[in-house]
């Protein structure tokens, strides 16, 4: 599976491709494609990992609100395939979903819509596949590309760069192509940064600021760690702001965190823990991930998609901001232009955003911008052959993994 798209127009069908594409035109039910996501069975072992509740409310049951709450409760879903079950793009906006595959992962994308088939998803209107992104890519809204190459042993960063660059190079002209003039693209698949970059710069039609890197999944990861050494709720930490590379250079924003609308350094009153294992432990999460459970993450990958477009597709809460890789060009935060990076984001729910400017800095996150600026700049270098740029010249500062490399 390459991509994931998904097309919302509110007053038509959605139509979304894995890479997952969504058009706007209503069609008639052909294949549904449903996920779900269900815990391997075998021995149990418990683990003091709370990351969504603090210890003294572990017991307390959840209790609605009112039994109008109960009636209108929505069924479970999970990961990407809330998006057919109207948890993203709302109760009433039908559906329309592509996968986009190769000849090698065809049958697997057919078990998948056997699964959204047997879902029944009142507002999946129809599934289709193809290996064919001018085919997949056509009128889509919403484009979620995901599939890469994972590095493999012995393969150098500059290596990984240029193989997975030219699948999102090729990407970029289809949906210049054939995809909606105002497609929303959010690109997963690793180096994720760079080969946003790389889709957008062979994608001249489409406005750049429609091209997004997912750091969602760090955000999320970070906001877990400051929750759980607060001894809260996530949903009391604002404010998470991942900067730069989806790489070991990203830096968590504890600075302008807050927790409980309080700055976050002001909770945790521990500097060492924020500047040394905070700032570790996000960046090597995936790392440590994978030594667990022999694979990268995956649940927690699919849900920070959803997170990343909801993010987009509502308005944020006043005050609070978001964390997406977008493009650099006018931004107010004094990073060099022409790259994709990690920033704060403020979008009304309309797909579009803009740059937090209540942000501030101190040398230390300065430093830490510049390091990890200089990373996506000499990346930049790496690709110039795909982007349009002249000939390819590699001086990566160090060879930085991405999360959850070995």
């Amino acid at each position: 599976m390459a991509l994931s798209e998904i097309a919302s127009s509110y007053t038509k069908t959605t139509q979304i491709t894995p890479s997952h594409l969504i058009s706007p035109r209503p069609t008639s039910l052909h294949h549904h494609h449903r996920l779900s996501l269900r815990p391997s069975r075998g021995r149990s072992r418990r683990f003091g990992i709370l990351c969504s509740v603090v210890p003294s409310e572990v017991q307390a049951p959840a209790v609605p609100s009112s039994a109008e709450a109960v009636n209108n409760k929505k069924r479970e879903c999970f990961g990407v395939f809330c998006l057919a079950s109207g948890e993203v793009f709302g109760p009433d906006q039908p559906i329309s979903l592509k996968l986009l595959g190769s000849e090698r992962s065809i049958q697997a994308l057919e078990g998948v819509a056997m699964e959204l088939e047997d879902s029944l998803y009142p507002l999946l209107r129809q599934v289709s596949i193809g290996i064919d992104p001018y085919e997949v890519f056509q009128d889509v809204e919403w484009a979620l590309l995901i599939g890469a190459r994972p590095r493999g042993p012995g393969m150098e960063r500059a290596g990984l760069l240029d193989i997975n660059g030219q699948i999102f190079a090729e990407q970029g002209k289809a949906l210049n192509a054939v995809a909606s003039s105002n497609v929303k693209v959010i690109v997963v698949g690793n180096p994720c940064n760079t080969n946003a970059l790389i889709c957008l710069k062979n994608a001249p039609r489409i406005p750049a600021k429609n091209f997004h890197a997912l750091t969602r999944l760090d955000e999320n990861r970070a906001k877990c760690q400051l929750a759980l050494k607060a001894g809260v709720f996530y949903d009391k930490v604002s404010n998470m702001t991942i900067w730069g590379n989806h790489s070991t250079t990203q830096v968590p924003d504890f600075l302008n965190a807050r927790i409980n609308g309080k700055p976050a350094k002001e909770v945790i009153n521990d500097t060492k823990w924020l500047k040394e294992d905070f700032t570790e432990i996000v960046q090597k999460r995936g790392g440590v991930l994978i030594q667990k459970w022999g694979r990268s993450s995956a649940a927690s990958t699919a849900v920070s998609i959803v997170d990343a477009i909801r993010s987009l597709t509502n308005p944020t809460p006043d005050g609070d901001w978001f964390s997406t890789g977008v493009y650099t060009n006018g931004n107010p935060y004094g990073i060099a232009e022409d790259i994709v990076y990690s920033m704060p984001c403020r979008s009304k729910g309309d797909g579009d955003y803009e740059l937090a400017t209540d942000v501030i800095f101190d040398d230390f996150l300065r430093d830490r911008l510049k390091k990890t600026e200089a990373e996506l700049l000499a990346e930049k270098r790496c690709v110039a052959h795909l982007t349009g740029e002249g000939n390819a010249f590699c001086d990566l500062p160090e060879d930085t993994m991405l999360p959850g490399e070995q």
